[in-house]
């Protein structure tokens, strides 16, 4: 893994997982889509393995008794729901963020599938909107990450070369769609998935969470 310093001219971030912490409102959904299929929610560790699933695209029947479409319909749904209330920013998140943005151009790509304007009102809740000079979300592409159709979207937006670019983000989604796409990778460890699991992945940085980046861009 190298230590030396990353040149980027744009930034590419994840959001949940990354940029703010969105355990509460996984086990919000996770709470009322067990409620409404009338079973008992789980405890955490089994609630949180649902969002990790379906970021791989793994199957979510051995967690679920009975349809798990409409399981999966009333989770989304309760969760889009949730996030302007039970999402926080990483500690710090604004400082890094703008000591980035005067680096390079920051663009805030998620796998929520909800209109922009939406993500934009919750960055601007938490005071770094600001920062981020494009947001792209699941409705702006055909097919999410580890597609690199967000990315390419990105650097059309921003107009720079990939190769100068870095995606920083949570999931070997994340990794994979960088790699894929040309970009430099950051994985960082402030969401859902491992360092082992990230390290498998040979993204160029693993770091604590994206507060420890500003060290490590040039």
């Amino acid at each position: 893994m190298t230590v030396a310093k990353l040149k980027a001219k744009g930034i590419f971030f994840d959001l949940d997982g990354t940029i703010v912490d969105s355990t509460e409102a996984y086990l919000a959904a996770a709470k009322t889509a067990f409620q409404t299929m009338g079973q008992e929610p789980p405890e955490a560790r089994v609630a949180l393995e649902i969002p990790r699933r379906l970021e791989l695209k793994q199957p979510i029947t051995d967690l679920v008794k009975g349809g798990t479409q409409r399981f999966l319909d009333v989770y989304l749904k309760a969760y889009y729901a949730s996030t302007a209330e039970k999402t926080k920013p990483i500690p710090s998140i604004a400082d890094a963020l703008k000591t980035l943005s005067s680096k390079a151009k920051l663009v805030l790509i998620t796998m929520r599938r909800v209109p922009r304007q939406a993500v934009a009102a919750e960055l601007e809740s938490f005071g770094i909107a600001p920062y981020f000079t494009h947001v792209i979300t699941a409705m702006d592409t055909h097919k999410p990450k580890p597609s690199p159709e967000a990315l390419i979207r990105a650097i059309q937006a921003i107009d720079v070369q990939i190769c100068d670019c870095l995606i920083v983000g949570d999931s070997v989604s994340d990794v994979r769609a960088g790699k894929a796409a040309g970009a430099g990778t950051v994985a960082v460890l402030s969401g859902l998935f491992s360092r082992e699991e990230l390290a498998r992945e040979k993204p160029d940085l693993i770091i604590k969470d994206a507060t420890f980046l500003p060290s490590h861009v040039a």
